[in-house]
């Protein structure tokens, strides 16, 4: 579970000082699907890169499963989200002259699988979303769906509790948008939590809760039904 206690994010623009997270709490409980909506620049991203251990509040705790995660060293924070959680991102990330196999196998021999292991579970889960015939293909041989198709397999590959998705489906058409998001619900439904930024209404209303961002501070609007 997430506990967001007061927190506060503050940086310099042209000499300025912009807060893009207004001492901001939220409580993100296990198994939970968010959806954070909100204007260009209300701190949405920033809310996402808090919650991956990537950027150390200005002031206020991040708990994670009771642990702060800012007190954890650089390194701890690193083999955490190794364990613990996954990304998603508009753009895929993929590297553009490794395979679908390969990519997926990347978050694997970073953790230390053994190629054989590394193989095996990048097959899974290429299967699971529905690519077992693209696993040699290149990202410039696929379509943008199916590159995110792949980027969900690669985020699977060590079985994250969470998931943290930055306009997961901001790239791609109506018809793939929906499938992104259904294989997403799949995953909340094997009992991850999910946390998505998105700019799209039909997007959000795949997410139990929605919470808007304005001007650095949360609020919860809507509960709806997984679609």
């Amino acid at each position: 579970m997430y506990q967001l206690n007061s927190v506060t994010q503050t940086y310099e623009r042209r000499g300025q000082i912009v807060t893009a997270l207004d001492n901001s709490d939220l409580t993100i409980p296990d198994n939970d699907f968010i959806a954070i909506v909100g204007p260009s620049g209300s701190g949405k991203t920033t809310l996402l890169s808090v919650l991956g251990g990537m950027l150390a509040p200005s002031t206020g705790d991040v708990m994670l499963d009771g642990e702060s995660l800012y007190d954890l060293s650089v390194e701890e924070r690193t083999a955490l989200r190794g364990r613990k959680i996954g990304f998603v991102f508009q753009s895929f990330n993929l590297i553009s002259w490794l395979t679908a196999r390969e990519n997926v196998q990347i978050p694997l021999m970073l953790s230390g699988k053994t190629a054989k292991q590394q193989e095996e579970r990048a097959m899974e889960m290429l299967d699971r979303v529905g690519l077992s015939d693209r696993t040699d293909h290149r990202p410039s041989e696929m379509s943008q769906g199916q590159q995110q198709r792949v980027a969900l397999a690669r985020t699977l590959a060590n079985d994250p509790q969470i998931i943290l998705a930055d306009e997961p489906t901001g790239n791609l058409d109506s018809e793939t948008r929906q499938q992104v998001m259904s294989y997403l619900n799949e995953f909340h439904q094997d009992g991850r939590t999910i946390v998505m930024v998105t700019h799209d209404a039909d997007t959000a209303a795949f997410a139990h809760r929605t919470i808007r961002l304005v001007g650095g501070v949360t609020h919860e609007v809507a509960i709806a039904k997984a679609a």
